[in-house]
């Protein structure tokens, strides 16, 4: 299926109409997002008063009714398949592909079940805001090699509490022309390490929503998520796993957008 627009008046403006709509759009969605956010808020951090994973249940539950109206608001809802092959007790490494900054909030209150994803330590500075990324994070700062150990650590013990840890195995946002960058490792070695299975999940529509040389810029566009069947991490090498990954997820994400 194509990413496409979802409105037909933002679909029929071409050119430099169309890059107006979208920054207003823009700021729309940033207005929207932000007052959203301070309506959640103090619910979300009730979170902190319970126990893990039912307190990370609990915070998920809150981000995804919050993730259902604001994307509602903008004109990007999001439709799910595949959930039925996450099994009930059963953790989980969820890998998805990355195109645009809405993938961030769009992905792991899709997750069935508590979860937490690895995300910059930098963001977590954020006056209100860095609170709540906190509690949905393992935080890592990429450039120190104490906290990149540290922050494997902490998502082995994310795994055995029974939660899913979610990464985006191809590291940083894809500016390239290629569907899918090639990955990181260490999705891979997490998942070899703590002999957890891999859930792919493509993610699709925010690039479209969200292009990548566009700054400021959005638009309303349908999104969708496709969580793929598990990929055993057992009896497999690091290497052979990644690959073994990328190749299913590259197949499906060349399937939904028909890409050549």
């Amino acid at each position: 299926m194509n990413e496409h627009i979802n409105t037909k008046s933002a679909a029929g403006l071409p050119g430099i109409g169309l890059n107006i709509f979208g920054r207003i759009w823009a700021l729309w969605g940033l207005v929207s997002f932000l007052i959203s956010f301070l309506v959640i808020f103090i619910p979300s951090m009730l979170a902190n008063l319970m126990e893990d994973p039912k307190g990370q249940k609990y915070f998920i539950d809150v981000s995804r009714i919050w993730m259902r109206v604001w994307l509602f608001l903008i004109g990007c809802p999001v439709k799910v398949t595949g959930q039925h092959y996450f099994k009930p007790g059963t953790a989980y490494i969820v890998v998805f592909n990355h195109n645009a900054l809405l993938d961030v909030p769009l992905s792991a209150p899709f997750v069935p079940g508590p979860n937490k994803t690895i995300a910059k330590a930098s963001f977590a500075k954020i006056p209100l805001f860095g609170s709540f990324y906190k509690k949905g994070s393992v935080l890592v700062d990429r450039n120190n090699d104490k906290s990149r150990t540290k922050s494997f650590e902490a998502m082995k013990k994310v795994l055995a509490l029974g939660m899913h840890m979610c990464i985006y195995p191809e590291g940083t946002r894809n500016r390239s022309a290629e569907p899918i960058k090639p990955f990181y490792d260490g999705a891979f070695r997490l998942a070899v390490a703590t002999q957890k299975d891999i859930m792919p999940c493509i993610i699709t529509g925010t690039k479209k929503a969200m292009p990548i040389n566009k700054k400021f810029f959005l638009l309303p566009v349908k999104l969708q998520m496709h969580f793929l069947p598990p990929v055993s991490s057992t009896s497999i090498t690091v290497t052979h796993l990644k690959e073994k990954v990328f190749n299913v997820m590259l197949k499906e994400y060349v399937e939904k957008n028909k890409v050549v």
